[in-house]
This record gives C-alpha cells, structure tokens and sequence, in this order.
C-alpha cells in the first residue's frame, strides 16, 4: 500500500491528483487505522501515517484522512491553541482572510467557519476562488486581517516583489502566517538559478520547481519588507510525546507576521 502511494504521489500530475485524493482517503484511513499516531485536525487516529516528498521521502509524515503534513498539523495546532482564529464568540466583528495556494486540509475547515469572510487564491490551483500572481495581486490595499501563504514564496523567482504585495495587501493591525521550507543550518538563503536538471535542483532544493533554499535570513528579510515578524518554535511547547504522536517536525519554525 505505501510503496503504490509514492509512486502515485510521484508520478501522477497534482491538479488530477486533489481530484483523486477524495476518493482515495477513506481507502487510505481504513486500511491505516490504529492508534498510535493522530491527526489533531480531525481527531482520528491511525497506525501509521504515509511517506512523503519530491526525491528525498520522509517516512511516516502524510496524514491519511486529511492528507496533512507535518507544517499543517503545527499550524492547526497553533491556531488552535494560541490564536483566536476559530473564535466565533462575536459573529458581528468578521475577518478578511486571504489564504495563498490553499492547503486540501485547512480548505474545507475554514470555509466553514461563519466569522470569517475567505478568499482562496492562487495562479495555478483548480480549487483557489481567484487566479491571481502574487508578484502582482488584484486586492486593494489594507484588505486582509489574515493571511496564509505557505509552501509558496519558495516558488517564487522575486520573492521580495511577492513579500511587498503580502505587506501591501494585509491590513494594519493584522497578521499572517507564511510558512516555507527552511534549512536553519543555513545563515543565508540559497539560489543557484544555472542548474537546470530537475533530479539534480530535487536533490539540492528540495523540490525541481523550488528556486531557493531558505536560511535563517528569511525572517530578516520580511522584517525589510516592513513586518514584525515572531519566529514561533511550537513544538518547544509540546511534550515528546505529542510531537511523536502527531508525527511533528521537531524544532520547526512558524513565521508569524505582523504589519
């Protein structure tokens, strides 16, 4: 079962993908089911999660009911845990929340929750409400209370250009979230646009369709952009065994902006 999972994971175009992972969790969570390991974002739990990644698998990270990853299920816990995100005490104050590229897990969620107003975007994606590049937004200025934009920046040739857009768009007062693959080994963020082979860019980015490896500058170069950024490692709240049990990556780091 996990060795058909990667190779449909790694061979299988990702827009008919989403498509096909509506049918195939329910397969996936009855054949996992157990109870070692949870997913906190539904609360159900499985003997085992699912590998996972673009040429270097990691073991045990992909969730099989809501097809979260490790960063997902820090986020959700975080928000859960530490914000007034799912708060819905005063219907009548309502957030803007504009969410970049968004995740298959958080969609469905947070479209369900009624002090909210949501707004999905993305260039590319068949599920976000408006295609839009983010190096050039259509929203005016001061618009969003929140923003998501995970897993996306890394993909994007001018990052600064796209941090200045996320700066402009969010309103005073309001906060984000912008998560990215980081390397905190690294002091400084990493681009080589002259190697062009994708097993080759895989193996050093991460990814073929990543354009950098990001180091610890990340955080310094939001805050040039004009944010107030927090470098929340979450997982320092949680005990070994939670981490272990949500299958977390110890020691992540959650970019929490402010403007």
């Amino acid at each position: 079962m996990k060795r058909l999972f990667k190779f449909i994971l790694n061979t299988i175009p990702r827009p008919l993908l989403i498509r096909l992972s509506y049918v195939a969790r329910p397969i996936l969570a009855f054949f996992l089911r157990g109870n070692t390991f949870t997913d906190p974002i539904d609360g159900k739990q499985f003997k085992s999660f699912l590998p996972y990644g673009y040429g270097n698998q990691r073991n045990n990270v992909l969730s099989p009911s809501t097809l979260s990853l490790e960063r997902h299920r820090l986020l959700w816990l975080y928000l859960k845990n530490e914000t007034s995100f799912f708060s819905s005490e005063n219907l009548n104050v309502r957030k803007n929340v504009l969410h970049f590229a968004p995740e298959q897990c958080f969609l469905k969620r947070f479209k369900k929750l009624k002090h909210i107003d949501y707004t999905t975007t993305d260039l590319l994606s068949p599920i976000a409400d408006v295609k839009a590049d983010i190096c050039d937004l259509p929203f005016e200025d001061n618009s969003y209370d929140i923003i998501f934009c995970n897993h996306v920046l890394e993909h994007i040739p001018d990052d600064t250009k796209a941090m200045q857009e996320l700066f402009r768009v969010m309103k005073p007062g309001g906060y984000g979230v912008f998560q990215i693959p980081q390397d905190l080994s690294r002091e400084h963020t990493f681009e080589d646009n002259s190697i062009t082979d994708k097993d080759e860019r895989s193996k050093i980015f991460g990814q073929y369709d990543h354009v950098r490896v990001y180091g610890r500058d990340y955080f310094d170069k939001l805050r040039s952009v004009g944010f107030k950024v927090d470098e929340v490692d979450y997982t320092a709240q949680l005990s070994e065994e939670k981490i272990a049990e949500y299958c977390l990556a110890k020691g992540e780091i959650i970019p929490v902006v402010y403007k």
